[in-house]
């Protein structure tokens, strides 16, 4: 029963020499191929390598050289660079992509002795709330296969729901992490702006994208934040500062912590079964000694549309290199330059992806730019003002992480605006380029319900350390979907 084990268990498991890392990768990669029929959360399955990784993950365990991570398997997004191994971005675009290089966070985990099991699926180029945007087909939620995931890191969130991997990475650009970590009932953690670096993760909104861990704990997640984290030259919005042990002040208790609800985040379009837990998840927190302050985040109703002129106009130039011409889809006998642009572009992007690029470039084009663009940036830093003003008075702010609880696959991919109103709550964290947590809370209708917890600039370690004590108190993380226990 390893998969039902946390990164802490298993570390313990390996140092004391109970179980191999070949034996833990052997029993991941078999759980893949049993079940991920199932879920489709993974793209491609890295078994020799993987097999080969845990090999000499053993061999560091037994010379008395490993850490804390050293052979625990795990699963990396399909958004980040890995060497010789086809990246995708859950893209036709990128189907024949194989990578020439290792992203940063790539690297940190290998040189940690992490054992990569393989690539999980995702929304296509990250542009997505449900994970049904991606080439390779929709992702389905563990816990009911007819709903989704959440997105754009839905194959990561149900890879771990369904405990086909102990952790995995994931992005976070407007909720990415967080909404798919909520509807799965796991763990998940989008760092500060600049906290972890972005090289060699395919660029989606550039001023947005985040990487953080996601597993089933925040104690999981602490130490996969130590071994992610960290300054990186090769980044220029890599943040010069150093990176603390999370693991250190997961232990301290919550008496006297100043817990701000914002209004905004519990008013009417807040699904009943979802505010009553997260009241649940409250009073837990006043029962350890926090008190609960009532905020206001009075431009919480701009995030949205703000998000919706910013990411699209990041996206639309960063996805400019997608051409037919140096990497990536080209299509059969252009006629001319231009018709291979057209046509590679047009056959290769999906419908959102497309929607996005050109409400991008229309945000962008002269006479539009100080219409759209500009105001967003400026409505972009009342917002972030709002959070500043708020951390004068709590320490963290609380709320639900997603307006709901899971939706059937197919129920909004017709309205892209419902759809879009789904990342209501975790937008404005990622425009604020704050840190925030979501973790199990409960379930409403048979679903899991995510806490989302924030925190300012760099208080990833209370964070974690807030998330942990409700953790210690209840077993909502530990719980599995029947089908996969």
């Amino acid at each position: 029963m390893f998969h039902t084990k946390t990164l802490a268990e298993l570390s313990q498991l390996l140092t004391s020499g109970e179980v191999s890392s070949v034996e833990l990768t052997q029993a991941f990669l078999q759980r893949i191929k049993q079940l991920d029929t199932d879920l489709n959360s993974f793209i491609t399955v890295t078994e020799d390598q993987a097999l080969a990784q845990a090999q000499a993950a053993d061999d560091t365990i037994k010379a008395g050289t490993a850490g804390l991570l050293t052979g625990i398997p795990f699963a990396h997004k399909d958004i980040f660079c890995t060497r010789d191994i086809k990246t995708s971005c859950g893209s036709k675009m990128l189907d024949n992509f194989i990578s020439p290089y290792d992203a940063t966070v790539v690297e940190k985990m290998s040189q940690a002795g992490m054992v990569m099991l393989g690539k999980t699926n995702m929304d296509e180029f990250a542009m997505g709330s449900s994970n049904e945007t991606s080439y390779y087909g929709p992702v389905k939620n563990p816990w009911n296969t007819q709903s989704v995931p959440g997105g754009s890191s839905g194959g990561s969130a149900a890879s771990v729901a369904a405990r086909l991997t102990p952790a995995a990475t994931g992005t976070d650009t407007g909720g990415s992490i967080r909404q798919p970590a909520s509807l799965c009932g796991i763990t998940g953690l989008k760092p500060t702006y600049g906290r972890v670096s972005r090289y060699g993760m395919i660029a989606f909104a550039s001023s947005l994208d985040q990487a953080g861990p996601m597993a089933q704990s925040a104690e999981d997640c602490a130490l996969l934040l130590n071994a992610m984290a960290g300054f990186d030259r090769r980044d220029s919005t890599s943040i010069k500062k150093d990176v603390p042990d999370y693991t250190a002040d997961l232990n301290k208790d919550l008496n006297g912590l100043k817990i701000g609800l914002p209004k905004e985040y519990f008013d009417t379009g807040l699904d009943a079964g979802v505010a009553e837990v997260i009241d649940q998840a409250i009073q837990q927190y006043k029962d350890m000694g926090a008190e609960i302050i009532e905020i206001s985040l009075p431009n919480t109703h701009l995030a949205v549309p703000v998000y919706y002129v910013v990411a699209p106009a990041e996206c639309s130039s960063n996805l400019s290199r997608f051409d037919g011409v140096r990497f990536g889809y080209r299509c059969e006998d252009p006629r001319d330059l231009e018709d291979l642009y057209k046509r590679s572009r047009g056959e290769a992007f999906g419908a959102e992806v497309k929607r996005r690029i050109m409400v991008g470039t229309y945000a962008l084009s002269a006479g539009y730019y100080d219409a759209y663009y500009l105001k967003a940036q400026q409505l972009r830093r009342m917002i972030s003002d709002d959070f500043t003003k708020a951390f004068e008075t709590v320490d963290v702010i609380m709320g639900p992480s997603s307006p709901g609880t899971a939706f059937k696959i197919g129920e909004k991919t017709s309205d892209p605006v419902s759809m879009y109103l789904s990342d209501i709550y975790t937008i404005a964290v990622n425009l604020a380029g704050l840190p925030g947590i979501s973790i199990p809370a409960g379930f409403s209708n048979n679903m899991p319900v995510g806490l989302q917890i924030i925190a300012n600039s760099f208080e990833e370690s209370r964070l974690l350390n807030v998330a942990h004590q409700y953790q210690q108190t209840t077993e909502w993380h530990r719980q599995i979907p029947d089908a996969f226990i």
